[in-house]
């Protein structure tokens, strides 16, 4: 079973607007999977079909083995908790909240034992690097390490799809290059990942690359 399977699927808003058009492909576990093409291409539409945000018009998406049409609002719900993490290109950490709380979210929302959900994210964080940060608020820290925080925060309750929108698109070349090496050594781990990058550098970093355009899969390399 894949962890995610996209099959002729095709996205229409209003009515006749094509978004998507007969888009099939799947990620497999231990891949990085690159989304390219022009902004209005399609990249955020199917992001937002793979997360569980909206349906496909025509088609399925499947989150290991299960199609999202066929679910409930309130399954779609615990998929998108449970089953999906998300990185954003602007870090969406909460300001109020310590590095170690915005991490947490994830596991509170699963309401998991306090000691558990302790445990795994002293883990994650010293995963991506920044450990030492836990206490910290999102204001003390730099772009690189909110990114960080943010990854952490994706992959603490263990998703079976981490969703990347553009991660190195706010972070200078350093702090890029930092990201993409925790997301190859995430994938070479075993976790199946989905990145929409306009970056060929990090494109360069993925198993396969699907080019959109117009809605349409151009090319897949």
């Amino acid at each position: 079973m894949q962890p995610v399977r996209v099959i002729a699927a095709s996205k229409r808003y209003d009515g006749d607007v094509l978004a998507l058009d007969d888009v099939s492909f799947e990620v497999r576990p231990g891949e990085l999977v690159a989304l390219l093409g022009p902004s209005g291409c399609g990249k955020s539409t199917l992001l937002n079909l793979v997360g569980c945000i909206d349906l496909p018009t025509e088609g399925e998406v499947s989150i290991d083995g299960r199609s999202t049409n066929a679910l409930t609002d309130d399954e779609l719900t615990q998929v998108r908790r449970d089953r999906i993490g998300t990185i954003f290109q602007f870090f969406n950490l909460l300001p109020t909240l310590t590095i170690a709380q915005n991490v947490a979210l994830p596991l509170v929302l699963q309401r998991r034992p306090a000691a558990e959900v302790d445990a795994r994210v002293s883990r994650a964080l010293e995963s991506v690097g920044i450990g030492e940060k836990a206490d910290a608020a999102p204001g003390q820290v730099s772009g690189g390490q909110l990114q960080r925080a943010a990854i952490a925060r994706a992959i603490v309750h263990d998703p079976a799809i981490l969703l990347a929108d553009e991660p190195t698109g706010n972070l200078d070349s350093t702090n890029g290059i930092a990201v993409l090496d925790i997301l190859r050594a995430l994938a070479d781990g075993g976790q199946a990942i989905l990145m929409a990058t306009h970056s060929s550098e990090a494109a360069a970093r993925a198993d396969r690359r699907i080019h959109l355009r117009d809605g349409r899969i151009e090319s897949i390399e």
